[in-house]
């Protein structure tokens, strides 16, 4: 087995290898990420009426306002028809205004309406808050390398995608 493989050795011939929890990264960032997930969900829910997937877009249309669904697939990482249907929802909502491209009627513009703005910025706070809450076990020099290493292992995502995101 090479050196810094993730799984144990199988006891006998006949037994496979198996994943160790403990150690392999990808089950870590799954297990860290489905978790956040969950109880951000559930908390955004209850407080502000969003849920995370509508929270992801929210963020992201505050720092880039005006673009394409595209766009917000390619950052955040979702396929296109869950971020069509979350979209069309947070139109309906009030949340999101989509505006049809004049040169091109199959693009669209996407931005925070007044109200969806509001609600960003009291969703933020919240968001803010659980992040400073979780770091809170690492120290300064801690966060900038955790910071450091996540940023490299997704721009080396690529590796695994076979299409660079």
């Amino acid at each position: 087995m090479a050196p810094g493989t993730q799984a144990t050795k199988p006891r006998n011939a006949q037994e496979s290898p198996t994943l160790d929890l403990d150690r392999y990264v990808p089950a870590f960032i799954t297990f860290i990420a489905n978790k956040l997930s969950n109880s951000a969900t559930i908390r955004y829910q209850n407080e502000f009426g969003v849920n995370v997937t509508e929270w992801r877009i929210m963020a992201l249309l505050a720092i880039e306002p005006n673009i394409a669904a595209s766009r917000i697939c390619q950052v955040i990482g979702f396929n296109k028809g869950p971020v069509s249907r979350t979209l069309a929802e947070m139109e309906k909502r009030g949340l999101v205004a989509i505006r049809t491209d004049a040169d091109d009627a199959r693009t669209h513009s996407i931005s925070l309406t007044a109200k969806g703005r509001a609600t960003h910025d009291r969703v933020i706070l919240v968001a803010l808050d659980r992040e400073r809450r979780l770091l809170s076990c690492l120290s300064k020099s801690e966060h900038e390398v955790l910071i450091d290493l996540l940023r490299r292992l997704h721009n080396n995502l690529g590796a695994v995608t076979g299409n660079g995101s």
